[in-house]
């Protein structure tokens, strides 16, 4: 964090000062730069290298440093207003329109203005990441025999190994394929599952970003409804015989938005229910690596219990790292793991070796588990501030359900607090929150909120967070 606050600060001083040099004139020398401004050698490369990526500055290998020379001016813009009839045209005959609103998955994916604190972020803060074990993981993968050569299209051997051994049961490395990231696992699972036009079963509330895929691949999702328990199976019986559906999309495992564990006793059943639909469950397995300290053994991955090829698993690495970290895994059996295969070819051919290789190095090393541990002690620590503080100020919020993994909790609000004007009353007052209407994919039952523990620094901006919330809900009750 201090080398990158160095890095930062050293390319505004840079940037300040390229007035004192003509287009084309050397900056003073790396070694001038280090005396100067008493930094290192790794902080200036990475400074003008930042320069040089502004296009304020030129690099030249044993040259040194040069101010760029002035941009000429863009060319006028075209008209493109053709493209209005012409993407309505495209779509007129779809059964259910393609066109993507992402504005589910970009509320957790945008940085929130300075001094505006993060309930609203979807992955862990940077003080929480192990960017130590990263680095070290991707130093030493560089230099890995072939690291940098054509994995195979499945992904590597031993990664493929130790995503079977995490899923468990009796699923082998030759049904797992290796892909970037979580999001592309489900974006390639619906493809292979669903025709264009078909209806998807998917639990109510759900993930925004899931419903973002479904619709862009002109899918329907039909909302099942989910209590504490998980996924009410009743329900899911009659949805499978009124619709047809090919697919179920399902997080058993503290489920995104609710925190929902499905119980063990609803487990086989659902199974039971789409092997008699003639249907597939996938299984979105996303935050298995951020359980928290008093959780308690968590139970098996459906597919770990499958032996019938009806799950298609879905598993990830980035939530428990970082969100460049994209690596994941698809696990299935049967005829359908070629279908993955040859859809998820087509789209990416594969995820970087690189990055494989950096994976392997990262979950073989001593500095994991330390990991795992420490974030899980400190996500138990962050919900517990959490749910203090909103006890204390905002004790009218329903909190039915408080999960024992994951990074959030899912408030009901009272009645008379509408949910768009808190998102934005909130954000006045400094702290971002994310709003529930999203996760439905059809009229939801009630307001909700999402709150985020996992993108803030720590517990101090939690109640702090939490204090400003109570500024903003008062103001709405206005």
């Amino acid at each position: 964090m201090q080398e990158r606050s160095s890095v930062s600060d050293l390319a505004e001083r840079l940037r300040r000062e390229l007035d004192r040099y003509s287009p084309g004139g050397k900056l003073p020398s790396s070694r001038a730069l280090v005396e100067r401004y008493r930094v290192s050698p790794v902080t200036v490369s990475r400074a003008l290298a930042q320069l040089a990526a502004e296009g304020l500055v030129v690099t030249r290998p044993g040259a040194g440093a040069f101010r760029a020379r002035p941009r000429t001016a863009p060319a006028p813009g075209g008209d493109t207003s053709w493209q209005e009839v012409a993407l309505s045209a495209d779509g007129a005959a779809d059964l259910v329109p393609r066109s993507v609103d992402a504005s589910g998955v970009l509320v957790s994916l945008a940085a929130p203005p300075p001094g505006v604190i993060e309930f609203n972020g979807g992955y862990l803060h940077p003080s929480l990441q192990p960017e130590r074990a990263m680095a070290a993981a991707l130093s030493r993968a560089g230099r890995r025999p072939g690291a940098w050569g054509r994995p195979p299209m499945e992904g590597l051997p031993e990664l493929r190994e130790w995503f079977a051994r995490s899923i468990g049961g009796s699923v082998t490395a030759a049904e797992v394929l290796v892909t970037a990231g979580g999001q592309s696992a489900l974006t390639t699972a619906l493809r292979a599952l669903a025709p264009p036009g078909a209806p998807v079963l998917v639990e109510s509330p759900t993930y925004p970003g899931m419903l973002a895929i479904a619709r862009a691949a002109g899918l329907r999702p039909v909302p099942v409804p989910v209590d504490a328990d998980g996924v009410r199976p009743e329900l899911l019986a009659d949805a499978f015989r009124a619709t047809g559906a090919p697919a179920f999309v399902c997080q058993p495992l503290f489920q995104n938005p609710t925190g929902a564990v499905l119980a063990p006793e609803r487990r086989a059943e659902v199974l039971r229910i789409a092997r008699r639909a003639g249907a597939f469950v996938i299984e979105d397995d996303f935050v298995r690596r951020l359980v928290h300290e008093d959780a308690g053994p968590l139970p098996r991955p459906l597919a770990a219990d499958d032996p019938d090829g009806v799950v298609v698993h879905v598993s990830s690495l980035t939530k428990a790292t970082s969100p460049s970290f994209r690596v994941s895994a698809l696990a299935a059996r049967g005829p359908v793991l070629e279908r993955l295969r040859a859809i998820q070819v087509v789209d990416t051919f594969f995820v970087p070796r690189p990055l494989q290789e950096a994976a392997l190095e990262l979950v073989g090393s001593p500095a994991w588990p330390r990991h795992l541990r420490a974030v899980s002690a400190e996500l138990k620590a962050r919900r517990d501030a959490m749910t203090a503080a909103l006890a204390l100020h905002l004790p009218d919020l329903a909190l039915p359900h408080i999960p024992s993994g994951g990074y959030h909790l899912w408030p009901r609000l009272p009645e008379g607090i509408d949910e768009a004007a808190l998102v934005a009353a909130a954000l006045r007052a400094g702290v971002a929150i994310t709003p529930g209407r999203p996760y439905f994919s059809a009229e939801p039952p009630a307001a909700h909120i999402r709150l985020s523990f996992a993108a803030v620094a720590g517990t101090g901006e939690i109640t702090e967070g939490v204090r400003r919330l109570r500024t903003a809900c008062d103001e709405v009750r206005r």
